[in-house]
């Protein structure tokens, strides 16, 4: 896999994402082979996570599965409100928040660096053989009922491994973790981005070239030319699908970084302007207020990170 472009970006490690969802007060006494691998029942922890989540990017891959209840959780621009037997994955290093979760939720959240996997697929890496983890892939999988005792199994069998060992044994838990992400990769998802509507493929090319290339590309021209179109059919596309134009879109796209930075970086307001333009901070700022309600200082004071 090449050097993916947010990796210099600090994302949260498992400690830090543990603190970003709990707080200091309630961080969870996770141990050391959290770094690689951790599961836990949604129903255990869910009360005590400081919903909404901000929007942030972390090292790990990781997955929800809803046995029960609502949630509404975001993959970069998308937002996605799902329910009863469904996955959502989020990849390593793209940025999510969290919106809320329903107080009936019962189910399993599950996260793991991708080395743990790797070692299976040491030619091929396991997101290609799993369409569902791929950084512009629709990241939601509804199973029927038909498959829910044998899924519940597997997630069952993860977390008695994870917890019943003082060292969980790397092998079994990516055994596992192939077998569940093989059983889902037959399950056909009614993804919007397999749809064949030339304006929505387009629209959907578009976010995904602002999720890699939001740092060394800042004019609609830029991207329209990158998918050999001209910036009037790219932002007809965008109008037609979305209701908003490519511009706002993109402004969109760097409001959510600036949003990462703010929370996960010392980067000063003035640093993070110019990552995204060479423009004074006090546009950046003005900018980032009538977006957000809030300045760039009254946001990164938010919260405890």
């Amino acid at each position: 896999m090449a050097e993916h472009p947010y990796r210099n970006l600090l994302p949260l490690s498992p400690k830090e994402l543990s603190l970003h969802h709990f707080g200091a007060e309630g961080v969870l006494d996770l141990p050391d082979f959290q770094w690689q691998f951790h599961i836990n029942r949604i129903e255990d922890v869910f009360a005590k996570i400081r919903f909404p989540l901000a929007p942030h990017r972390k090292t790990v891959y990781d997955f929800i599965f809803l046995a029960e209840g609502t949630t509404a959780r975001s993959k970069d621009l998308h937002r996605f409100e799902f329910g009863r037997n469904t996955f959502f994955f989020l990849p390593a290093l793209q940025i999510s928040a969290h919106e809320y979760m329903s107080a009936d939720a019962k189910g399993f959240f599950c996260h793991f660096n991708a080395d743990i996997l790797n070692n299976l697929f040491p030619n091929t890496p396991f997101y290609d053989n799993f369409p569902f983890w791929q950084f512009s892939a629709h990241p939601l999988v509804t199973i029927n009922d038909a498959m829910r005792e044998p899924i519940l199994n597997i997630l069952n069998r993860l977390l008695s491994e994870y917890e019943s060992n003082p060292s969980p044994n790397p092998a079994i838990l990516s055994a596992y973790l192939v077998t569940l992400f093989t059983e889902l990769s037959i399950v056909k998802t009614a993804s919007v981005l397999t749809s064949q509507h030339s304006a929505l493929r387009l629209t959907e090319k578009y976010k995904d070239l602002l999720s890699r290339s939001i740092y060394s590309h800042h004019k609609v021209t830029e991207y329209a030319s990158m998918m050999a179109i001209t910036p009037d059919h790219l932002n007809k596309c965008v109008k037609s699908t979305l209701g908003k134009t490519a511009q706002e879109l993109l402004s969109d796209r760097i409001i959510l970084e600036a949003k990462v930075l703010l929370k996960q970086t010392a980067l000063s307001v003035s640093e993070i302007a110019f990552k995204f333009a060479e423009t004074n901070p006090s546009d950046f700022a003005r900018f980032f207020k009538a977006k957000t309600g809030l300045t760039p200082k009254e946001y990164r004071r938010q919260g405890a990170i």
